[in-house]
């Protein structure tokens, strides 16, 4: 392919010069979007009328790979303001494939139970680890999860796979609980258009009438099927700001076998890591998703977050503050730590409201669960 002939777009070329991404005159701007800034500084995307429609055929795309008609009903668990894209493709996708959505927002545990029992949504669409929340709470409360009207949960902004495919602790906690059939999906909001899973769960499908996608090894090659590299997007279709190769910085496993849905399109696993947020500790380099996997599978973890310090020397540290239960929980933490990852971060023993002061911003969209201060 020709697209392979441009120049990486970095996200530092976006965010140092974001007016001049913009290629459509002020005038035909109907929206504005901005990224999460995770790795920095928040970027903005401006969608045309156009791009709006786009979006949501991107998203009704999305839907229909993971099963949903326009006999669906929709409940968004995620916000639709806070300059956020992902809610907004949601409705807008909903609205695109015919069907209904419940926009009834993060948090608000007992309006989440009283809008599935009053309108009766087939599908949630959600942060995943907000939905353990969710069944505390109707536990608490006389609610049967498995006697609502929720079959399918369609996850944002975090792994419910592992590296092989299967499903990690978090998808199983879920599930072990509640019936429901779990789909993965990537996306940002400079690609402005999501992977998704189909009912296979084997990796979250390409929509190659709306992108060009390349995952590439360190020396800029394609990798071949089941290796991981960068993720390299060209959004194809967008008008108010489009990028050409952008590198996300995410590295996730590629596979481009046919599908056993019988699709042939290329499918992503879930991310393994940032390439901004890999750390060597003692020679051993590792990226903290697998250090957030290993303690979200733990019994003695009840809260936690990981930062990423730079020490007197100049090299990484690991700081994971966390709140534990169960005696020796401590030794038992950091042995299980030490023999996975063949090295033992720093654990801190801190309080719930400690934690989540650190982890929940209101001027953030999502929870922080990694701080990186160096």
């Amino acid at each position: 392919s020709d697209i392979e002939n441009f120049p990486f777009t970095e996200k530092d070329d976006i965010a140092s010069r974001n007016e001049d991404f913009l290629c459509v005159p002020k005038q035909e701007v109907r929206d504005i979007v901005t990224t999460s800034g995770t790795l920095g500084h928040s970027v903005a995307c401006y969608l045309t009328e156009k791009d709006l429609k786009r979006l949501g055929v991107n998203e009704a795309g999305s839907y229909r790979l993971a099963g949903c008609t326009k006999d669906d009903t929709f409940q968004l668990l995620t916000t639709i303001d806070k300059r956020f894209m992902a809610g907004l493709a949601y409705f807008l996708g909903s609205n695109e494939l015919g069907a209904r959505m419940i926009r009834s927002g993060p948090g608000a545990l007992q309006l989440q139970w009283e809008s599935i029992a009053r309108f009766e949504p087939t599908v949630l669409i959600a942060v995943p680890s907000f939905i353990p929340k969710l069944i505390d709470y109707a536990r608490n409360n006389g609610i049967d999860p498995n006697k609502s009207s929720v079959k399918k949960i369609i996850c944002i902004g975090e792994a419910i796979r592992d590296a092989d495919l299967e499903p990690n602790f978090l998808a199983k906690r879920i599930t072990e609980q509640w019936n429901v059939q779990l789909f993965s999906t990537y996306a940002s909001t400079e690609m402005a258009t999501a992977f998704t899973e189909c009912e296979a769960g084997k990796g979250a499908h390409l929509q190659p009438e709306l992108m060009f996608l390349e995952v590439l090894d360190e020396d800029g090659n394609q990798v071949k099927n089941g290796e991981s590299g960068e993720v390299v997007v060209t959004p194809l279709g967008v008008e108010g700001t489009p990028v050409l190769r952008f590198r996300t910085g995410d590295i996730c496993h590629y596979y481009d076998e046919p599908c056993s849905c019988g699709r042939t399109t290329p499918r992503l696993g879930p991310v393994v890591g940032r390439k901004q947020q890999m750390v060597k500790l003692k020679g051993t380099s590792l990226y903290p998703n697998a250090i957030i996997d290993e303690l979200n599978a733990m019994k003695e973890v009840v809260n936690f977050v990981v930062e990423l310090h730079t020490d007197d020397l100049g090299l990484d540290e690991v700081v994971i503050k966390a709140l534990l239960k169960g005696e020796n929980a401590q030794t038992s933490v950091l042995e299980r730590l030490g023999g996975k990852l063949r090295v033992k971060p720093r654990l801190i023993l801190s309080t719930n409201d400690d934690i989540n002061s650190l982890k929940f911003n209101e001027n953030e969209r999502k929870p922080k669960i990694l701080i990186d201060r160096r």
